[in-house]
C-alpha cells in the first residue's frame, strides 16, 4: 500500500497558511531565510537582515521529512529488483535442510557447506556480468569451536570499488547460517527461510543490481557465517578483515529477518520495517540510523522505516553489533512484527515469506544504500555564526555536483529529525537556530536528479 504523495509548499505559501490557521497553531520559529552570495564560497562574515515573509527567495523550500520524492534514475534502479530472483535464493537456502555451523561441509545439497557454495557461485556469476569486471569475490576463513566441535567458518565477500577518492566504504551484510532450538545440534532441521535466507536473498539481489554501474563509495557485500553462535563470523570479519586492513567504514547495514509481514497473533504489517542502532542517542550508529530514516522517507515511499531506540530487540543480537562495538556506525533492519514461535524452529519455512513484503523491504534498503553510495558527498566546514538580534547564519562549504542542500534539524533528546528544509545556497540566516528548539543539525547534498547523499556528522547547537 503506497502513501499518497504530499505537496511541497514554498515558504511563501506556508506563510499564508500560517496566517490563516494561526488560531489553531502553537508558536514556532519563523522559517529560515536564505542569504544571497556573490561567489561560490561562503563570505567571511554575514550580517544580512532577515527578509520579510513575502520576500523569501523562490528557491527556499521548507519540507516535511515524510514527503516522498524519488527521481527517475533511482526508480529505474529499484524496479530492477526481481521477485522471482529473491524467491529463488530463499528457496535454495531453505531447501538445504540446515545451515548450522556444525552441519555438513561436504554435501552439495545440504548443510553449511552447500550454502556457502551457493552464495559463492551467485557472487561469481555477478562478477562475470558486472560492469568492467568491477565486482571482485573473495572468502575469509576463521576458526569455529562450538559444541565440542572444531570447524572452519567462511565469510563470503563481494567488493565494488568506488570511484571517488576519500569517499570511504559501505558494508552491507546478512548471515547465512541457521540454527534450531537445540543450539548445539548440527543435524537438527533448521530451514531458516526467514532467518535469514531472506536477508541473504536481498544481499545477492542488491549486489547484482549495484554491480551494473560504478559508485562514488566502495561497497562491500558480505554473507556472514556463524551469526547464530555469538556473531563469530562478523566479529572475525571486523577484527581480521576491516581493522587489519584499516578499511574506512562509513556505514554498515545489516539485514536479518526481512521477509514476513505477519505476527504470531495473525496480525499483518506490510508497510513498516524496523531499524535498530547502538546507544547512546548521539552515537555514530544512532546518527547513521537517523540519516537512513530520513533518506528512506524521501526516497523509498512504499515502506516506512520504524526507527527503534535500542541496539536490538530485547535479549537478541545480530551482526551489526560486531561493528558498533568497535566504533563503526551500523544499523540492523528486521521485519515489523515478531514471530517468536517460528524463529530457530522447524516452522521457519518458505510459506511464511511473503513476496510483496520481501520486495518492498529490499527496495527500501536498496534506496538507502544507493543514496549513501551514489549521492554527492556531505558538506564540510559547517559553522553557525551569530549576527546579533537573535539571528544566526549557518554556513558550509559547497560540494561538487550538488544542486541543493538538505538541512535536517533535531530537537534536544529527540530520536529522529523533526524538521528539514532545502536550500540552493550554502548559507542560511534564521532566528530558529537556537538550542532550545534544536539541539543539533546535519546537512546533506542533493544532485540534479534529486538523489540525497550521506549526511554530515551532526553539528551541535550549543546556545
Amino acid at each position: 500500500m503506497k502513501r499518497r504523495p504530499t505537496v511541497v509548499f514554498t515558504l511563501l505559501t506556508l506563510w499564508f497558511l500560517l496566517v490563516l490557521l494561526a488560531c489553531n497553531l502553537t508558536e514556532s520559529p519563523e522559517p529560515p531565510t536564505l542569504v544571497p552570495r556573490a561567489t561560490s564560497t561562503p563570505p567571511p562574515t554575514i550580517g544580512y537582515a532577515t527578509l520579510a515573509p513575502n520576500e523569501y527567495p523562490a528557491q527556499a523550500t521548507q519540507i516535511s521529512p515524510n514527503i516522498a520524492r524519488s527521481d527517475t534514475t533511482l526508480l529505474s534502479i529499484l524496479n530492477q529488483v526481481e521477485p522471482d530472483s529473491l524467491f529463488q535464493h530463499v528457496d535454495a537456502l531453505f531447501g538445504m535442510r540446515t545451515r548450522h555451523v556444525n552441519s555438513s561441509t561436504l554435501s552439495a545439497t545440504e548443510g553449511i557447506g552447500a550454502a556457502a557454495s551457493y552464495i559463492i557461485n551467485q557472487f561469481n556469476d555477478i562478477r562475470a556480468q558486472s560492469l568492467q569486471n568491477s565486482f571482485s569475490v573473495q572468502t575469509q576463513e576463521f576458526e569455529i569451536d562450538w559444541a565440542d566441535q572444531t570447524s572452519t567458518g567462511k565469510n563470503i565477500i563481494g567488493v565494488l570499488q568506488g570511484t571517488e577518492v576519500g569517499r570511504g566504504v559501505i558494508v552491507i551484510g546478512a548471515h547465512y547460517d541457521s540454527i534450531s532450538v537445540d543450539f548445539n545440534n548440527g543435524n537438527s532441521y533448521a530451514p531458516g527461510a526467514d532467518d535469514n535466507a531472506t536477508g541473504v536473498a536481498a544481499l545477492i539481489e542488491m549486489a547484482r543490481i549495484m554491480s551494473q554501474r560504478r559508485h562514488r563509495a566502495t561497497i562491500i557485500f558480505v554473507a556472514f557465517s556463524a551469526e547464530e553462535i555469538q556473531r563469530k563470523g562478523s566479529i572475525a570479519f571486523v577484527n581480521d578483515y576491516i581493522r587489519a586492513r584499516n578499511i574506512p567504514v562509513n556505514a554498515m547495514i545489516n539485514m536479518d529477518i526481512i521477509g514476513s509481514q505477519t505476527g504470531s497473533d495473525g496480525s499483518i504489517n506490510n508497510r513498516q520495517i524496523r531499524m535498530y542502532s547502538a546507544d547512546s542517542n548521539d552515537s555514530k550508529s544512532r546518527q547513521l540510523a537517523r540519516e537512513i530514516h530520513l533518506i528512506g522517507s524521501r526516497l523509498a515511499p512504499d515502506m516506512e522505516i520504524d526507527m527503534q531506540p535500542a541496539v536490538d530487540r530485547a535479549g537478541r543480537y545480530s551482526d551489526h553489533m560486531s561493528f558498533s562495538d568497535m566504533g563503526y556506525p551500523s544499523v540492523r533492519f528486521v521485519e515489523a512484527l515478531e514471530e517468536p514461535g517460528r524463529e530457530h524452529t522447524d516452522r521457519d519455512t518458505i510459506d511464511d515469506v511473503q513476496a510483496t513484503y520481501l520486495v518492498s523491504a529490499t527496495k527500501t534498503i536498496l534506496a538507502c544504500l544507493t543514496a549513501l553510495a551514489d549521492g554527492p558527498s556531505a558538506p564540510e566546514n559547517i559553522q553557525l555564526r551569530d549576527n546579533g538580534n537573535g539571528l544566526r547564519t549557518l554556513v558550509w562549504q559547497p560540494v561538487d555536483g550538488a544542486t541543493s542542500y538538505v538541512v535536517a534539524l533535531r530537537p534536544p533528546g529527540a530520536l529522529t529529525y523533526s524538521d528539514m528544509f532545502e536550500s540552493t545556497e550554502t548559507n542560511v540566516t534564521w532566528k530558529g537556530f537556537v538550542a532550545a528548539s534544536y539541539g543539533s543539525l546535519a546537512i546533506a547534498s542533493k544532485d540534479a536528479n534529486g538523489l540525497i547523499g550521506p549526511f554530515s556528522f551532526e553539528f551541535a547547537i550549543t546556545s
